[in-house]
């Protein structure tokens, strides 16, 4: 008996021993996990991993920095490179050109004042008269173009990520833009540093990230709470059309049968506009499309290309929305073409010319700059101190969702633009290019137009180059214009002051202006009480 008590005392102490191994090595097996089915040792603490090393980080300097190379920046980069200045181009497209050459927005749109003179001035000049006499219609001409008298020269890195924009504090209460860290395609790490930077993407992709204040845009207007932007464009490009024979036809006919054919519009040896009467014909197959009147233009060898097509809500810095857009136009553009060809003559054998990249991009957020543009300023023909360009268009809205139809909200003679509308309110060194200029959403309508803020940007580049080590663009006084507008004048032959506009508001109240301002009154549908 004494020997089995023995025996067990000493089994007990082997099993203690072995689960005092077990506890000091490690959890226990799951047999020999508390009854509870806790683990004894889960509130241990963990390891925490090694973290990553910090990337190598290439450093570089440069005078200007332009995020984007949609057209209208390009103009400020080549401008400033011509007067001296070092530009770097980061482009966080894949591919250069943006709307131009990706969207193959290939029908340019000429700013005339009231009278129908031309406003188009600068380098811009000469890609509008080429286009104009049939010279640049196609799209390796539009790149050839681009790549000869804009890019030429200028570093441009395309695919890059931007991970950071760097400030610090500046003058006047305002912040001061440093460098930018950024991600090239082929996954390197760099930082660059400038005196300026330039927004010119139509996505804001470096203003967005900044401490801006977004102006009420277009759903303010329309009376929606959602945000929403003018539809963008998918451009239609097609082949084997006999534009003669579609010419020939169109002006064969009398004015009762264009009409009841075509509806309103007009054909000449180039372009063909309108025709909204057989386009509104056009059933889509959705709600997010819309057929409007055409905009196309003959691009020679049976070659035709039209701004007609809208997509509705699209958000161009949501990646995955404009994908999203561009096969809706890739699904529907097939289907107007069985349109065309069965009701315009001299499409029967119509076809597609395949699809372009990217969307024209009409519109994105509107943030404030040290001045913003208002449509009292278009309408009223007003001039400013310190005009970088002379615009003229009509106030064009395109539709959204809930009006496709867009509207029109007046007709401005011509109207100055200036510098403040491109300086971005509360940076002293950040310039807004292109779609970016400074305007409420009405006035945007009409300053949107490329030879507008074409003309813009390349004044603000050769300022850059005129004030380089001297002065900032934000310290610049009224004294120092009417050198900065001789030089322009003298050198580059853009004419900026004593140009006299027609203001149709004259004799309106303040009450009056402020409605028009925010879209209470529609121009053209206003009759004033005397």
């Amino acid at each position: 008996m004494r020997l089995k008590w023995t025996l067990l005392a000493g089994l007990v102490l082997l099993v203690a021993a072995v689960l005092a191994v077990i506890v000091m090595n490690g959890p226990a097996p799951k047999a020999l996990t508390d009854l509870s089915g806790s683990d004894p040792d889960s509130a241990a603490v963990k390891e925490e991993p090694t973290p990553e090393p910090e990337p190598d980080v290439e450093e570089a300097s440069t005078d200007i920095v332009v995020i984007g190379s949609e057209m209208e920046g390009m103009y400020l980069a080549r401008a400033a490179k011509d007067e001296g200045l070092d530009v770097v181009v980061l482009d966080p497209r894949e591919k250069i050109g943006g709307q131009l050459l990706q969207g193959e927005m290939l029908f340019l749109d000429e700013t005339r004042d009231g009278s129908g003179k031309l406003l188009v001035q600068g380098r811009a000049k000469e890609l509008f008269d080429g286009f104009r006499a049939g010279q640049i219609r196609k799209l390796s001409e539009f790149t050839d173009y681009y790549n000869n008298k804009l890019a030429k020269g200028i570093p441009i890195e395309s695919g890059i990520q931007l991970k950071k924009i760097e400030t610090k504090p500046g003058a006047n209460g305002e912040e001061t833009v440093t460098s930018i860290l950024y991600v090239k395609a082929d996954g390197s790490h760099h930082r660059i540093t400038a005196s300026y930077f330039v927004e010119n993407t139509d996505y804001a992709a470096m203003a967005g990230q900044l401490k801006v204040n977004r102006l009420p845009g277009l759903e303010a207007f329309y009376g929606k709470n959602e945000i929403e932007y003018m539809s963008a464009g998918m451009m239609m490009k097609f082949k084997n059309v006999d534009w003669q024979k579609f010419k020939t036809h169109f002006n064969g006919l009398t004015a009762a049968e264009r009409n009841k054919k075509y509806g309103y519009g007009n054909v000449n040896e180039s372009y063909a506009i309108g025709l909204s009467g057989m386009t509104s014909a056009y059933q889509p197959s959705n709600d997010r499309v819309f057929l409007r009147g055409l905009n196309a233009v003959n691009q020679r060898d049976g070659e035709v290309i039209i701004n007609a097509f809208l997509i509705y809500d699209v958000n161009p810095a949501d990646e995955q929305s404009v994908k999203e857009a561009i096969e809706l136009g890739k699904a529907e553009i097939p289907l107007i073409l069985e349109h065309f060809r069965k009701n315009i003559v001299g499409w029967e054998n119509a076809e597609l010319n395949g699809f372009p990249d990217y969307l024209y991009i009409r519109e994105y957020d509107h943030y404030e700059t040290d001045y913003v543009m208002q449509v009292s300023d278009m309408l009223g023909g007003r001039m400013f101190y310190d005009n970088i360009s002379i615009g003229g268009y009509p106030l064009d809205l395109q539709g959204i969702s809930v009006q496709k139809w867009g509207i029109e909200m007046g007709r401005p003679d011509k109207y100055g633009m200036p510098l403040r509308s491109f300086l971005l309110k509360n940076y002293d060194n950040v310039i807004m290019a292109g779609k970016n200029v400074g305007s409420s959403a009405i006035a945007y309508g009409s300053a949107r137009i490329q030879p507008n803020t074409a003309l813009a940007a390349e004044s603000i580049g050769v300022i850059l180059g005129q004030i380089d080590g001297k002065k900032k663009l934000k310290e610049l006084t009224e004294s120092d214009w009417p050198q900065l507008h001789a030089y322009l004048q003298e050198k580059y032959q853009i004419k900026l002051t004593n140009i006299q506009a027609t203001n149709k508001l004259a004799g309106w109240t303040e009450e009056e202006i402020r409605k028009l301002n925010v879209g209470e009154i529609i121009f053209p549908q206003y009759s004033r009480s005397k």
